[in-house]
């Protein structure tokens, strides 16, 4: 997970909650400078939330990109079910996720964080006439590692006998992995009562059932490469929750453009912002533009 740098909306970014067709979504939502080149959606990781990009925004915002970033169901401020996991099958985020292009403005550019990537693929994959392009930031093609696969499932075994609060404190006593960090000891004390808040305002069910996708999610790489739409995979130089090695791979299997941001581990949108942004912007430049013949969008 992401630790934003703060929880408060900077200037020119604007929180409300989106309607779609499938309910309503906490967004965070900032306007181009000048003309608009386009708008992205960004998907959270888990454990993360919509403020996992907020130091995206001003820089994107300045290359004449729209950005809203998203809580998807039963993240921190979008309600969910709390006990009914068939809220959070993969395919019913998907389908939040065609509801909020659709809200938002198709087409649009889609960029999903860790757990977000794999539910922005399956949204690609369920229908990719939304989407300009699909950015996957340090997600891999299948299962996280097999740490991090006994990490999450410590924290699915302590969410089952344990309420949110006690696993907050639970957490808080040993190293957290990098999917479910939520804030060390060596947090200011703002930085760990947001970090609090937001663990507090995830449903238990939500991070059950996506903790168990990220376990156990099959390799969909060569369906993704057959969807004609640019494609980009973006990753810091280290990485424990996927192997750097294993994002470069997949890249090439998907013909995908390839960043990987110096000086960023797991979470390149908070560890380098600036870097990240660059990137980000500099593919979509180079993508069709929307009216282009055989362009998805």
């Amino acid at each position: 997970m992401s630790r934003p740098y703060t929880f408060v909306p900077p200037a020119g970014v604007r929180a409300y909650r989106l309607s779609t067709a499938r309910g309503e979504f906490a967004v965070l939502d900032a306007a181009p400078e000048g003309q608009s080149k386009g708008t992205v959606l960004l998907l959270p990781g888990f454990t993360g939330s919509k403020e996992d990009f907020i130091a995206l925004h001003a820089p994107l915002a300045a290359a004449g990109y729209r950005t809203v970033a998203v809580d998807g169901r039963g993240q921190f401020e979008t309600e969910g079910p709390r006990d009914d996991e068939t809220a959070y099958a993969q395919s019913e985020l998907a389908q939040d996720v065609l509801a909020q292009a659709a809200a938002v403005g198709v087409p649009v550019h889609l960029v999903g964080h860790s757990l977000g990537g794999q539910i922005a693929r399956a949204a690609v994959l369920a229908d990719p006439s939304p989407f300009m392009s699909l950015t996957l930031m340090a997600s891999g093609p299948a299962q996280i590692s097999t740490a991090q696969q006994q990490r999450v499932k410590l924290l699915r075994d302590a969410l089952a006998v344990m309420s949110m609060a006690e696993v907050w404190e639970a957490i808080q006593a040993m190293e957290p992995p990098e999917e479910t960090d939520t804030g060390g000891l060596d947090a200011g004390l703002d930085d760990l009562s947001d970090l609090r808040r937001r663990w507090l305002g995830n449903s238990p069910a939500q991070l059950v059932a996506t903790g168990r996708q990220l376990c156990e999610e099959p390799d969909r790489v060569a369906e993704l490469a057959a969807v004609p739409l640019p494609k980009h995979v973006l990753s810091g130089e280290r990485d424990d929750t996927w192997p750097v090695t294993l994002l470069d791979t997949m890249a090439v299997r998907l013909d995908a453009h390839r960043t990987v941001v110096e000086d960023a581990e797991h979470s390149p949108n908070a560890d380098q912002p600036l870097e990240t942004a660059r990137a980000l912007a500099a593919f979509w430049d180079g993508t069709p533009p929307a009216s282009a013949p055989g362009n998805p969008g």
